[in-house]
């Protein structure tokens, strides 16, 4: 009962950290945008005001059942994706649910997020919601072939299908996987940059031609439940490459520093690039990333 208690008071405290630890990302984001592009910037804690902001409102705007669902469903997946992947090393609060096979169960969940947000923003009859669905499905199809090539070859490099087994052999060689599986490391990282959708792969949103696409006809309550989502969301992907090729933390400082050093690759990567069409984004993950991933698989094999 005791391990209960504690399994459960680590989960809120989790997705409690995860929200705190994403939105604080995001206005970073913006602040250092910003000042690469000499600008002041909003203050670091806007994203906080704009979520309460937002969490006070009401929307007067219904599309039916499916708008409804589709912000809880990408907050649920958010939140389930989170508690599965182990925050913190040999920690009793934050190993949460991570189970024998999870990394599986792991590639299953972070698609089903970003399909209830595809089907809520399809009822909307918004043709900026319907266009920025169909980018964002079309470019999935391009990053997760690296990303899931990438995560089947550490599978058969070192048999396993556990997270949590991965982490204990990176503790027991000292050496992380980026190095000991670095075609793996590359082919990630370059899927990664469609995961976070910053430019050039920012076709989904893409403000300046969609009025940010799929979440268009949401507002107040909505807008919040996709904005905590998000920032979730983006705390366990980060989280999950920590603890796939750079060992894991065993404090919550480690974690931080590592998760922003992951954070700020395709962040920076974003400031300098024009933002590609549908078809340029897919071709890019097709082509380089798809290409290590290759390297990937053939390293597990011989290795």
């Amino acid at each position: 009962m005791e391990s209960l208690g504690y399994n459960i008071l680590g989960a809120i405290i989790t997705i409690i950290v995860a929200f705190v630890v994403g939105l604080t990302y995001m206005g970073l984001s913006r602040k250092i945008t910003a000042r690469v592009q000499n600008r002041k910037g909003p203050p670091i804690y806007q994203n906080f005001i704009d979520a309460l902001k937002l969490a006070s409102k009401k929307s007067a705007i219904h599309h039916g059942f499916m708008q409804h669902v589709g912000p809880a469903f990408m907050m649920v997946t958010s939140i389930v994706s989170v508690l599965v992947i182990p925050v913190l090393t040999n920690d009793q609060w934050f190993s949460n649910l991570n189970f024998r096979g999870d990394l599986i169960f792991i590639l299953y969940i972070m698609f089903f997020g970003p399909l209830g947000m595809a089907l809520g923003a399809g009822q909307t009859g918004n043709p900026n919601s319907a266009i920025g669905v169909t980018r964002g499905l079309s470019q999935m199809a391009g990053f997760e072939v690296p990303w899931v090539m990438a995560l089947v070859a550490l599978m058969m490099q070192h048999h396993t299908t556990s997270l949590v087994d991965l982490m204990d052999i990176q503790q027991e060689t000292g050496t992380w996987m980026m190095f000991s599986s670095p075609f793996a490391f590359i082919a990630a990282v370059l899927a990664m940059f469609g995961m976070f959708r910053y430019s050039p792969f920012d076709i989904v949103g893409a403000p300046t031609e969609l009025a940010s696409g799929p979440v268009s006809e949401n507002g107040g309550k909505y807008l919040f439940t996709l904005m905590s989502s998000n920032s979730i969301f983006a705390f366990a992907k980060l989280t999950l490459y920590v603890n796939l090729f750079l060992g894991g933390a065993d404090n919550l400082v480690l974690l931080l520093l590592k998760t922003f050093a992951i954070y700020l690759i395709p962040m920076l990567y974003g400031m300098i690039s024009p933002r590609y069409r549908t078809e340029q984004s897919i071709r890019y993950f097709w082509g380089w990333p798809t290409i290590f991933g290759f390297l990937a698989l053939i390293h597990a094999l011989v290795f």
